[in-house]
């Protein structure tokens, strides 16, 4: 019963299957493997865009703060909602390899940017003035960390605010593939056909050991992001790995099946904890994690039967009032299965 992330779940088998193949005999190592061109050439195809540059990174945090140093000069500001995930959780990540430029937050419900506030802060911003930061890139976390999706209206939108002032757009698609799922929609109209103009195309939380793909729609950046990604540690000398599971992950619609299948476990989980007594779920989960609140009795029957998930704040004592609540968040991969989310949610309601 781990629900604490996706980053917990197990390989696919066709992903780990593509590892154990791509182990055999010798390839030429840092992406000259004979893997990677296939891989360059599937995701142009999924985001129908012939001219784009594809680089394979191994975490997350490498993909957003690489990308967004590509882009970023270190006087400069990327404008991020307050909770976005270069915000919360890469630990000054983009200001290090930006070699020390600015986040500014950007307030929104649901964890979404608003768009009357990323345009008020970039005109804070960017003053003609040698004592005032500069404008840089705008990132969107899709899906959120509160589990919601922009639409692509949305993003589009925020984009178009972007460009009315010459800035460059990212997008932080750590859950590429589950908003994509729940959006209904392609990879190209998520991203540049919306306005994007870069990419962390996310594989680890979805099936794979450890791959992202960083994506320009602009080939000029190609160099220096290649620069970048080497002098910043995160090119691979044994790249094939990455490749494979890329390669794996890409074929077919594997990453748009895992990621639909998790978003459904999820629906499955919020259905059953709506049933517990006194759960309050503030924002509608739309992708593949919930943030909720129950009651301290429902988490202490649920953890000491073993079930594993995040309570905020993590020191949360489980020794108090039964009836207060505590929030949680609980996060479903593609491999969890019906039996395993009805045996948390029967807990929970004791």
């Amino acid at each position: 019963m781990n629900f604490a992330s996706d980053n917990a779940g197990p390989m696919h088998p066709s992903v780990l299957d593509a590892i154990v193949k791509a182990n055999a005999g010798y390839e030429m190592p840092y992406g000259n493997d004979t893997i990677m061109p296939r891989v360059r050439d599937l995701i142009r195809t999924k985001f129908e865009a012939p001219e784009a540059t594809v680089y394979l990174v191994a975490t997350g945090t490498a993909a957003n703060a690489l990308a967004l140093a590509t882009y970023t000069n270190p006087w400069e500001t990327i404008f991020a909602h307050r909770v976005a995930h270069v915000e919360e959780d890469e630990c000054g990540s983009p200001e290090f390899y930006t070699n020390g430029a600015k986040l500014t937050l950007v307030e929104g419900a649901g964890a979404k940017m608003d768009p009357d506030a990323l345009r008020q802060a970039i005109k804070g911003t960017g003053q003609k003035d040698v004592h005032s930061v500069q404008r840089g890139p705008v990132t969107i976390t899709q899906a959120t960390e509160v589990g919601t999706i922009y639409t692509l209206e949305e993003i589009a939108r925020l984009t178009a605010i972007a460009k009315e002032y010459g800035l460059k757009t990212h997008l932080d698609g750590a859950r590429f593939a589950n908003a994509c799922a729940a959006l209904g929609c392609s990879a190209a109209e998520m991203t540049w056909k919306a306005g994007i103009d870069m990419v962390s195309f996310g594989g680890t939380k979805n099936g794979c050991a450890g791959v992202e793909a960083v994506i320009f729609f602009e080939p000029e950046k190609a160099w220096e992001f290649e620069l970048r990604r080497k002098r910043g540690a995160h090119l691979f000398s044994k790249h094939r790995y990455l490749s494979a599971q890329m390669e794996a992950y890409l074929t077919g619609n594997l990453w748009l099946e895992l990621g639909a299948k998790a978003n459904a476990n999820c629906a499955r989980l919020v259905e059953g904890l709506e049933t517990v007594a006194g759960a309050v779920i503030p924002d509608t989960p739309e992708a593949n994690m919930v943030f909720a609140h129950l009651p301290r009795a429902a988490h202490r029957r649920a953890m000491d039967a073993g079930a594993q998930y995040y309570l905020f704040p993590s020191d949360a004592p489980l020794d108090g009032p039964d009836g207060e609540l505590i929030r949680c968040r609980m996060v479903c991969d593609w491999s969890k299965s019906a039996a395993e989310i009805d045996q948390l949610t029967a807990l929970l309601r004791g």
